[in-house]
Formats: C-alpha cells, structure tokens, sequence
C-alpha cells in the first residue's frame, strides 16, 4: 500500500496541486472548504488566533505560516509583508512564556516565494529585505521566525538568505528537507554554527536525481540527519508525523546529552493530535505548525500527498457530507 501510494498516487496529487482550474473549482466548493479545516482553521489573522490560544492552553508551542506563496510582482510581496507584520503586533498580545528560557513559544514561518524570491529582477534582495522587515518586528515582540524550505531549484538561494539573516538574527531558524540527496552536508553545515533547524521530510514532487523517493529511504536519510543534528551545537526541530522517527528521537537525544528543552518535536495542525497530546503529556516541547489565509489549496493538496491516512480522513469526510 505504501509503495503504491509513493509510486502512484502521491505524484498524480502533487500534480493536481499546482493545477488551476482545480484549485479555483476546490475554492467554490463548500464541502472542500468544509473539510480543509481539519488542516486549516481559517482565513483570517482572527481565526487564526483562536487556534493559537487553544493549543497554548493544551501546553503546545506554535509556528504561524501566512499562505501566500508564489508572489509575481514587488506589490505582492509588500502585501504579504503587511500580513506578517500585523500578525506579529496581534500575537505580541498572546505569546506568554515557555518553560524554558531559551525557547519562543510562538513562532511565524516564512516562504520566500511569497516574499518575491522568484521575481526576475533583484529577487534574491527583494526577498531578504523582506524577510529582515519581518525579523525586525519579529525581535521586538519576541516572537521567533523560521524559514520555510521549497523545492529544489531555491535551496542554495534561501540558504544564501537564511545565513545573511542569521547574522543579526542569530535565533532564526532554517529548514532542510531529507529527502534531497544534498541534506546530509547542509546538516553538517548548519550544526556546527548553532542554528535551529526545522527537518521535515519533504513535500515536492522531485526528480530522483536530487530526491530520494522511496519511502523507507526518506526515512532513513532523516534519521541520518537527525543524528548530525542532536550530535552539533544547534537547536533540533523535529518535523514529522513517522512512528519511526519518533521512536528514535529520545535515545538520539540521550545520546548527545541533549534534554528536553534542547531540541523540539513539530507536527501540523490537525494531524496526529493524539501523538502531539501523548508527547505533551511525557513532559516533551511540541511546537504545532497552524496554517491560515485564503492560498489553502496547494498547502492542502501536499497534505493529502504526504500520508495516505490525510487521503483516506478526506476521502471519508467528502463521502459523510455528501451523503447528508
């Protein structure tokens, strides 16, 4: 089954999300947008927050990610960096403490593309004077900020941006995707100067000769890179919903004499909330990665994409409200 839906079904799902005509009839739909709600709580900064509150309540850290990507003009780009400024001064109000001194419980996530990283001219500036913008309001709220990764071809250029930013935003975090063949060395990079880095295993559809795309090798290449991660000097986050990844986090830790507070697990809002509660509960950092705007479509197709379980809860509800 898992071979099947790596082979098969995953890629034909990638390749729907960056279809259009798809996207605008799933955003007419109303049980779509129903159902997307697992994964998305809303639209609106207002909406957002209410989620934020509650998974602070339940003892979880949050990261905030506006979705707006692929921006296609400098105006674009200034418009999500209003978005993520106003989102800054309303979670100023709510940010509250964490139980250890050196971690922010509230975070925002940021995709360069949508800070005008792809723009043909001067693109690469564009995105990183964006991106300081909201660093800068970010610092003084205290709220941390995380850079998203994407596909393969931005790698070296968001990399390149996440280091110039790191300089003066030393807290800043990066994320590397395991399924890239080139992570191993960007690990090995990036844990010896004390960054915090976000693994995840990966959400695009790449080609083989830069991804890996078994599924058992994806994993292996993240446990791998974990390991570079809690043996080096930085923050580690861990970024995924796989029992065998999970499993293997506390004697990874143990191991380079890392405790809780040094390192972090992540998930996504609406996956896995059992796992994050019982994580919780043992007394672990679990930082929930709460999505919102109006661009939910292509975030929620690589949803569906990751695991077949995402497939089977929408496959289901879809069957339960069109049966009402």
């Amino acid at each position: 089954m898992a071979g099947l839906f790596a082979s098969t079904v995953r890629p034909a799902i990638l390749a729907a999300s960056r279809r259009q005509g798809l996207r605008r009839a799933a955003e007419r739909l109303p049980v779509t947008r129903g159902v997307v709600h697992r994964f998305i709580p809303g639209e609106a900064i207002g909406s957002v927050l209410n989620s934020v509150a509650a998974l602070r309540e339940s003892g979880c850290l949050v990261s905030i990610d506006y979705l707006g990507e692929d921006v296609t003009d400098i105006d674009g780009a200034a418009a999500t960096v209003r978005q993520y400024l106003q989102l800054l001064d309303a979670l100023s109000a709510c940010r509250g403490g964490s139980v250890y001194s050196r971690v922010r419980p509230l975070e925002v996530s940021v995709k360069l593309s949508a800070l005008g990283q792809a723009l043909e001219h001067d693109g690469q500036k564009i995105a990183l004077d964006n991106a300081r913008a909201i660093c800068e309001r970010a610092e003084q709220v205290g709220v941390w900020v995380t850079v998203d990764a994407e596909d393969h071809d931005t790698t070296d250029s968001t990399l390149s941006i996440s280091g110039d930013l790191r300089l003066d935003f030393p807290w800043l975090g990066t994320v590397l995707q395991a399924y890239l063949r080139r992570t191993l060395d960007d690990c090995r990079e990036l844990a010896t100067v004390g960054a915090r880095v976000r693994l995840c295993k990966g959400a695009y559809d790449e080609p083989t000769s830069v991804a890996y795309r078994d599924p058992v090798a994806i994993t292996d290449s993240y446990l791998q890179c974990l390991r570079v991660l809690m043996a080096g000097t930085g923050y580690p986050m861990v970024a995924s919903h796989d029992p065998r990844i999970i499993d293997a986090v506390s004697a990874m830790a143990a191991e380079s004499d890392r405790d809780v507070g040094d390192f972090e697990y992540q998930m996504l809002y609406g996956i896995r909330c059992d796992e994050q509660r019982r994580l919780v509960d043992a007394g672990n950092q679990v930082r929930v990665y709460v999505p919102y705007g109006t661009q939910w479509y292509a975030y929620f197709m690589r949803r569906l994409a990751e695991r077949p379980a995402n497939l089977m809860f929408f496959v289901r509800a879809l069957g339960q409200r069109s049966g009402n």
